[in-house]
């Protein structure tokens, strides 16, 4: 298997060690600032990692699709939804080519325990939830890579660069969103125009409700939390899980600890979906996370920019 990477930037460290422990062959790794059309005719990958800022997403992963190179795409799916939107049809329009969106923390062993008790119906039906995401950037985490504070290229803030994984996982858990308010800003003084800040209300299928709150304003990276109450217990993800039943008993299932690529916070399973997509190369279905599975998320993202901008 040929293996290209497109963007060696802060995340692309888990991918590159990813690709070594599969034991493909990288056969280049090109710059954000190359033509990555060249690149890709000059190597000629089987598969393309892209870790490029949001706003290249979608041009790479189209020109790799019409060369008929295999996707593993950096989330979000692109920096705007109407790109999202673009990289939706040119996946559709070429079947026979594999893309994924990394939304690795659904293969996190806690989440799978959770998503599975609670289809299971063990639980009883699910009544609410909630999540957090507290964690600290300063000017430098801006300057030091200056796209990120840039909504043009970024697409937003706290909510399309950190939080969009949990807010994933809430839905993934609860079900899907029907309805939605909530509110983005800035408030901590941090460089450019992108938000900071965001607490949204949920409603769910089903009727249960969750609340969502996130920030790049705290004083430290503090643990993310998803909690999910249901009519016979209750979930708790802070690293562990812990299921609390009606009748008293706890349960705790551990999660994965990082091997130390990467940062501590991006979790352990960037290497577990990797693996799950290159494992899925020969089969004809789509890879399951693809670009319309991601947009889920993306799109409540969207709505809170549009009602807030």
């Amino acid at each position: 298997m040929r293996v290209a990477l497109i963007g060696p930037g802060t995340v692309s460290v888990v991918h590159l060690a990813a690709i070594e422990k599969l034991g493909a062959d990288l056969v280049g790794v090109c710059d954000s600032s190359r033509d990555h059309r060249a690149f890709l005719d000059e190597v000629r990958p089987d598969v393309v990692h892209v870790c490029t800022p949001h706003d290249r997403h979608v041009r790479i992963a189209t020109d790799a699709l019409e060369r008929g190179v295999h996707v593993l795409l950096e989330k979000p799916v692109a920096h705007t939804i109407e790109q999202a939107e673009l990289l939706v049809a040119a996946a559709e329009d070429h079947p026979q080519v594999k893309i994924g969106v990394c939304l690795q923390n659904r293969y996190n062993l806690t989440t799978r325990a959770a998503r599975d008790l609670l289809a299971s119906g063990e639980l009883g039906r699910v009544i609410g939830g909630s999540a957090t995401v507290l964690w600290h950037r300063d000017a430098g985490y801006y300057k030091a890579r200056p796209w990120r504070s840039v909504r043009e290229r970024a697409g937003g803030g706290v909510l399309i660069n950190q939080a969009i994984h949990t807010l994933d996982l809430l839905q993934w858990l609860a079900g899907e969103v029907t309805s939605m308010s909530g509110h983005a800003g800035r408030y901590g003084g941090l460089p450019g125009d992108v938000e900071d800040t965001a607490h949204l209300v949920l409603d769910h299928a089903g009727g249960a409700r969750s609340v969502f709150f996130a920030t790049v304003t705290n004083a430290t990276d503090a643990p993310v939390t998803i909690e999910i109450v249901a009519e016979r217990g209750s979930l708790l993800i802070r690293g562990d899980l812990s299921v609390a039943y009606a009748d008293g008993r706890v349960e705790t299932i551990a999660e994965l600890a990082p091997d130390g690529g990467g940062r501590s916070y991006w979790g352990a399973s960037h290497e577990l979906l990797i693996a799950d997509f290159y494992r899925s190369l020969p089969d004809p279905e789509p890879f399951w996370i693809g670009p319309r599975e991601a947009l889920g998320a993306q799109r409540l993202i969207d709505e809170i920019y549009r009602t807030t901008s």
